[in-house]
């Protein structure tokens, strides 16, 4: 099955005012969101820094951001790699409800049907 990765968005730190910009992005709270469509899913949570740069020549007004532009933002500062390896990292959390490396089956003498043939 293949697995559907959601980035949303959670929050945006801003400095009141840069230059003549107000409510200037500094950093993206994130969360990342796997599902594989069967029940199972993995998430990961994070920020994203922004350099501050008054002379920015596309600024957007806080108002006009949407969540698709906060999160190309996001991705963009994380990077390819980054975000490839947060997808991976999902996709890890998934496999091991699938197939848990290690599992804690119950205890043999604490089993009411070993006490039941005993």
């Amino acid at each position: 099955m293949t697995t559907t990765y959601t980035w949303s968005i959670t929050a945006l730190d801003c400095k009141p005012t840069v230059g003549s910009y107000m409510d200037y992005v500094v950093t993206s709270h994130w969360t990342l969101l796997g599902d594989d469509g069967a029940g199972h899913t993995g998430s990961v949570y994070g920020t994203a820094s922004f350099a501050v740069d008054p002379s920015k020549p596309n600024y957007t007004p806080y108002a006009d951001i949407t969540e698709a532009q906060a999160i190309e933002w996001t991705q963009d500062a994380l990077g390819a790699d980054t975000v490839t390896a947060y997808e991976e990292s999902v996709a890890t959390q998934i496999e091991q409800q699938i197939s848990p490396p290690i599992v804690t089956p119950p205890l043999p003498w604490n089993n009411s049907q070993a006490s039941e043939t005993s």
